[in-house]
Parts: structure tokens; C-alpha cells; sequence
């Protein structure tokens, strides 16, 4: 499980996500520690990202692109740059403006990894206690796990189906981007649906709150764009960058807007 010299980030954590989930049996804590340090060597450029080009900027092309590369700093709504997907898992990176928030969300029977690469992002998150599931959906009784600001650089954080914080929320205080690893990815067919939550606080109970389930608010908006990272080596064959730009922009162009946001 030793770093592997020639090959870029991105590869080497498409090949240990494969390693890792492609196997019927749950990842050992030398694998998740593995995936962890794969993870917390990343920075934006790594996977296409500049994270100091504004739009404008004698560094800056046209059609929000600095060097070639995404400008991280210089988007104006939440942008998903999607890497790969597989039924085992999905890569793909989140890119804030200042002041923008992912609401609370779950990720169920999934484990997620998710690397700050820069900026600065208010986190909360929450475990189930209690929880039923009325004709009105889910709501019940958690206890906050996270309730804080992180800077980049810092460590990745993983939660798991039942721990960790499974329910979380993101506000960027600055402008900020995540790459995200979740395993298995959504799938509303297999059970695997983004279910959304208001927060109810309890002044005489602190450090826990009653989550009720709503809609997908209406206000949130998460835009497409393409990866320009290198490329990515998939077990059978390659694709190449410009190959995902094609297959994102064909199967995703539309669907991203306020869709279920994958972290």
C-alpha cells in the first residue's frame, strides 16, 4: 500500500478505491488509514482545479479556465467536477464560492472521504439516536457530531453508515473546494437515495437535535463542469480527459441543477 512513484494522485486513488471497495467485504481499518493518507496528499491542481485564477486575470483563459485548469476561486454558483463512477464507488470534487451552503443531507449504507483542498468551510453533522420513518418521512432524535470551522490544510474526515456523522451540512465562509470519495455512490434504485433535513434544536437537551425530512430545496443549484485533471486509468482501459468532458457534458448536461448534490 506504499505511495507509487510516476503515476499521479488521481490514479493512485482510483486504484485504491478499486482495491479497497471492489471487494465484497467491508474495508479493514489498515485500508480506510490507506485511502486516508492517499487522500490527504491531494491539492486542487491535482485533479484540475487552480485554486488562485480569477476569471479576468492575466492567468485566466476564457470560459472560467485558468491555466488550462478549472478556477476554483472564480465560481459564481456550487460546481461538481465528476471523475469517475462505478457501482462501487464515485469520485468527484465540490467547488464553493464564498457564502454558498450544501443543506443537511444523509448518505445512507455508504462510507464517504471527503479532502478540504483549500479555503475555509463551516461543517455540522449528526448521527441517528432515534429514528422512524412516518408517511411524512424520516425524523428522529440525533446527536451532533461536528459542529465547527476547517482550514485547509487539513486532514481528511470519513464517516460511515452509522457513525462519523452521516448527516452533515457545508456553508463556505471563503471560497473552498472538497474532493469527495463515497462508496457505494448514490442510487435512489438501490436504496440509496439523498434525503434532505430541517434541524430542530433542543435548548434543554444540548448537543442533540431533532432532524425531519423535506423536499430538495428549491434554492439550491449545483452546476456541472468538466475534469481537466490528468487522466484517469480505469482497470480495462483508459479514459482519457477529453473523453470524460464528452461523457460528462452527454449524461449530465441539465441534470446537475438542483440535483441531488453527491457528498
Amino acid at each position: 500500500m506504499a505511495i507509487q512513484i510516476g503515476k499521479s494522485k488521481v490514479q493512485m486513488l482510483y486504484d485504491a478505491c478499486h482495491d479497497v471497495f471492489g471487494k465484497m467485504e467491508l474495508p479493514t481499518s489498515k485500508e480506510i488509514q490507506w485511502l486516508k493518507n492517499v487522500l490527504d496528499a491531494f491539492e486542487a491542481v491535482d485533479v484540475g482545479v487552480d485554486d488562485f485564477g480569477w476569471p479576468g486575470s492575466p492567468a485566466s483563459g476564457s470560459q472560467g479556465l485558468s491555466n488550462g485548469l478549472i478556477c476554483g476561486l472564480g465560481v459564481s454558483e456550487i460546481t461538481y467536477i465528476h471523475i469517475h463512477e462505478c457501482d462501487n464507488f464515485s469520485i468527484g470534487v465540490f467547488c464553493f464560492p464564498a457564502g454558498e451552503r450544501l443543506p443537511l443531507h444523509d448518505h445512507p449504507g455508504m462510507t464517504v472521504f471527503s479532502k478540504l483542498l483549500y479555503g475555509s468551510v463551516y461543517i455540522k453533522s449528526f448521527d441517528w439516536v432515534k429514528m422512524e420513518t412516518s408517511c411524512f418521512g424520516k425524523v428522529g432524535l440525533a446527536r451532533t457530531v461536528v459542529d465547527g470551522i476547517f482550514s485547509a490544510p487539513c486532514e481528511p474526515s470519513i464517516l460511515f453508515p452509522r457513525g462519523g456523522g452521516n448527516i452533515h451540512s457545508f456553508t463556505a465562509l471563503t471560497p473552498c473546494a472538497i474532493l469527495d470519495v463515497l462508496s457505494p455512490p448514490y442510487s435512489a434504485e438501490l436504496g440509496r437515495p439523498s434525503t434532505y433535513y430541517s434541524e430542530f434544536p433542543l435548548p434543554s437537551l444540548p448537543g442533540y437535535t431533532v432532524l425531519e425530512e423535506k423536499d430538495l430545496p428549491s434554492d439550491l443549484v449545483v452546476r456541472g463542469a468538466p475534469y481537466l485533471g490528468p487522466p484517469v486509468i480505469t482497470r480495462g482501459y483508459t479514459v482519457p480527459v477529453l473523453e470524460n468532458k464528452q461523457s460528462f457534458l452527454q449524461t449530465r448536461e441539465g441534470e446537475l441543477s438542483r440535483e441531488d448534490p453527491k457528498l
